[in-house]
């Protein structure tokens, strides 16, 4: 109860799918420290999936200069809130208060950084390659399509900037499964997705359980890839196992230890890379 004698209003956390944030049609919540978290189902994921789907080309589309605007403006969003988030990363019980808005500013360093990358990496991982005809011969690299992401626990915000945003950068659209012990963080941040212009199903955020919901996006037919940090040996197995159906790329990383995820060797063109594909074009030669 605020000091004037009204009653505060508690935050409802939400899914973020298609631009819109929504209960879990199960109906399911999870509480914690007395907040509703949603706790998505199987027919989100696949609601989840269409969204992305459908974004895909209009995300994907869009100039790489565009894109790199967006992402930007994500930071810049980021940058409005970072009291909210730097609060709810210390309400979150893992961070002190200091930690926590070193966090955030790392967070959203990172984003600038991603976003710069939008309409550079194809100069540099483009190629035109040395051929026996009479023939120009290049390759360039197009995004990937709907890629799957398991976020990590910790660090709640920095560890899913980190795993998100090398996937948007290309055009992929992406369904993230949020951190499992503490997801508030991630739906905050994703509260700052939905204002920074971001094409509605480019990202899309759910809470749950992740031995729930990363079966069904390894084994979904309209996912083309999936990325995990620090899942055991078993649950790996178990989803490349699924993933194999229809060939998705997968990318199993182990989490590494808080500190490191600040380490510079995570804003790396490699791993925007890890979610393209590369397509080569012949083209006749005038001799």
């Amino acid at each position: 109860m605020k000091a004037n004698g009204r009653v505060a209003i508690r935050k409802m956390y939400k899914l973020y799918i298609n631009g819109a944030f929504a209960r879990s049609e199960s109906g399911r919540s999870d509480a914690i420290d007395g907040e509703n978290v949603a706790h998505a189902s199987r027919k989100d994921v696949r609601d989840a999936v269409t969204a992305a789907r459908g974004a895909v080309a209009t995300w994907g589309g869009q100039m790489p200069a565009l894109r790199g605007l967006v992402l930007y403006r994500l930071a810049e969003m980021m940058e409005a809130r970072t009291a909210e988030l730097a609060e709810q990363l210390a309400v979150g019980g893992t961070v002190d208060a200091n930690a926590a808005r070193a966090e955030v500013a790392a967070a959203i360093d990172r984003a600038v950084w991603y976003a710069g990358w939008c309409d550079k990496y194809l100069a540099l991982a483009s190629t035109r390659n040395p051929v026996a005809g009479p023939h120009f011969n290049f390759s360039t690299p197009e995004p990937t399509g709907v890629v799957a992401v398991v976020a990590p626990d910790e660090p709640a915000l920095l560890g899913i900037v980190t795993a998100l945003l090398p996937v948007l950068v290309s055009g992929n659209a992406a369904v993230v499964v949020a951190g499992e012990r503490d997801p508030r963080t991630a739906i905050v941040f994703a509260e700052c997705l939905a204002t920074s212009d971001l094409p509605a199903g480019a990202a899309n955020v759910l809470s749950g359980a992740r031995a729930e919901l990363a079966p069904v996006l390894a084994a979904h037919m309209d996912v083309n890839a999936i990325a995990t940090f620090g899942l055991d040996a078993a649950t790996e197995r178990r989803l490349g196992e699924l993933a194999s159906e229809n060939v998705k790329r997968t990318h199993f990383a182990d989490a590494p230890a808080r500190d490191d995820w600040f380490d510079a060797r995570y804003d790396d063109l490699d791993r925007v890379l890890a979610f393209t594909e590369l397509k080569t074009i012949w083209h006749p030669a005038r001799i």
